[in-house]
């Protein structure tokens, strides 16, 4: 569907065209006709399916029609990198719409509290924030949510892996009973379930694309002892000199610095981003990644949801992570919005059943590159779970290929990654999934 088929209001309609958005994804076009109708949602949708846009646009829409001189919305965010994209997202939608909105987070600098302040007493229509800053400000007894008519949860799931859920009902606590209430989620665990029933009335409820990569990914990956792990990511970083926008993710933040230190002096840009940073230096470093200045951003988890940084030709997973959705993300950061890009995993022989887990999740078998020659052999694939050794390949559509002998065939659609080494790889094929996404966000 068009947006103009949704029937948003003409100023928003004309910021959208501005912005080159036609047409509505999935998550859009089911979401919104059900927030302009006034129900509560419950939704279930991935990282990279235009779900920001899916309730901000019907808010922005409620509000071109009747403008607010007081706090109409509340958008409660993870993380403070969350909360700025999706308050610069409301920006964007409302250049033409008589709206404005704040992000409210810790981190910062006396002036960023009293920028809050006056948001949170002024009547600034939207307030995106995260839940302990938020609280602190709640508590200081200044803010006037009475006149609140949305309140949203994104990344619900997260929120509560992170140990929110007291902090979340503290928050509904201080506002109208009488609202709409919307709540966005990756996954549905039993846990957000729990909360669906503590604050929805009634609510609609959407799936889609559930815990799948984007059909743009081309998925691969290594089999490397640790101590081979530096040398291999050298490899794969100057192997692709055409790819400028490189983005590494490591289980701890002590792993960031020393993957830093690997690739540095090599004649490219190099930063790091963790939960040991400061706010400005996070901010600085994802500001510079994304305007290409720098090639090669190492970070935790802290970047895996939330953000949206176009044009990402490569993600590395320097470890496999430890929850399989977590691997979703990370992969989600590439071929987005109808583009295609390259997620490698480089898999040591203690995280083989931890990635076997995560090819049961999205339902296909990970191709298994082999290892640069000049690397050294790397283990033998290992999988108790499913029982099969050397399974390297797999899958359908792009090509994977060794320049020693070797030919993979991966999945996902169009494009190739170029691997280098012998063998002869073979595997079984667990097919291909398909995701649909949009240009969107």
């Amino acid at each position: 569907m068009t947006f103009e088929e949704l029937g948003l209001e003409s100023s928003l309609l004309e910021a959208l065209h501005y912005m080159g958005f036609e047409k509505a994804t999935p998550i859009q076009e089911q979401a919104i006709p059900l927030i302009l109708e006034k129900k509560d949602l419950l939704a279930c949708a991935q990282t990279g399916t235009g779900k920001t846009a899916a309730f901000i646009l019907p808010v922005l829409n409620k509000l071109a029609a009747k403008p607010s001189t007081h706090i109409n919305t509340l958008v409660i965010a993870p993380t403070r990198e969350l909360a700025l994209q999706i308050d610069q997202q409301i920006q964007a939608f409302a250049y033409f719409v008589n709206a404005t909105s704040c992000s409210i987070y810790g981190g910062g600098d006396g002036s960023d509290f009293e920028t809050q302040k006056r948001a949170l007493t002024s009547g600034t229509e939207i307030i995106v924030a995260t839940p302990g800053k938020l609280i602190s400000h709640l508590n200081m007894g200044y803010s006037d949510f009475s006149q609140l008519e949305h309140l949203i949860l994104d990344e619900a799931d997260r929120m509560l892996d992170m140990g929110f859920f007291e902090d979340i009902m503290k928050i509904v606590g201080f506002l109208p009973k009488k609202r709409q209430t919307l709540m966005f989620s990756a996954t549905m665990p039993p846990k957000i379930r729990t909360l669906a029933k503590s604050i929805l009335i009634d609510p609609g409820e959407i799936s889609i694309a559930i815990s799948k990569p984007a059909e743009g990914v081309l998925q691969a990956a290594y089999l490397a002892y640790d101590s081979q792990k530096a040398a291999l990511i050298r490899s794969l970083i100057q192997d692709k000199p055409n790819y400028s926008s490189i983005l590494i993710f490591t289980s701890t933040k002590k792993k960031v610095g020393e993957v830093v230190r690997s690739l540095s002096g090599n004649g490219y840009q190099v930063k790091a981003v963790s939960s040991d940073f400061d706010q400005k230096d996070r901010e600085e470093a994802v500001r510079k990644f994304r305007s290409q200045e720098t090639r090669v951003l190492v970070a935790t988890d802290v970047l895996s949801r939330g953000i949206d940084i176009k044009d990402i030709d490569l993600v590395i997973n320097y470890d496999v992570p430890n929850d399989a959705e977590d691997y979703v993300h990370r992969v989600g950061r590439t071929g987005r919005a109808d583009t295609t890009g390259v997620a490698l995993t480089i898999i040591n022989p203690a995280d083989m059943y931890k990635f076997s887990r995560i090819e049961s999740l999205i339902g296909k078998e990970v191709p298994k590159l082999p290892m640069p020659k000049e690397l050294g052999e790397g283990p033998e694939w290992s999988d108790k779970q499913s029982g099969h050794r050397g399974g390297r390949g797999g899958g359908r559509g792009g090509n994977f290929r060794g320049s020693g002998g070797g030919n993979q065939r991966g999945g996902g659609r169009g494009g190739n990654y170029q691997g280098r080494g012998g063998g002869k790889p073979r595997s079984k094929n667990h097919g291909s999934d398909r995701n649909s996404t949009n240009r969107h966000k």
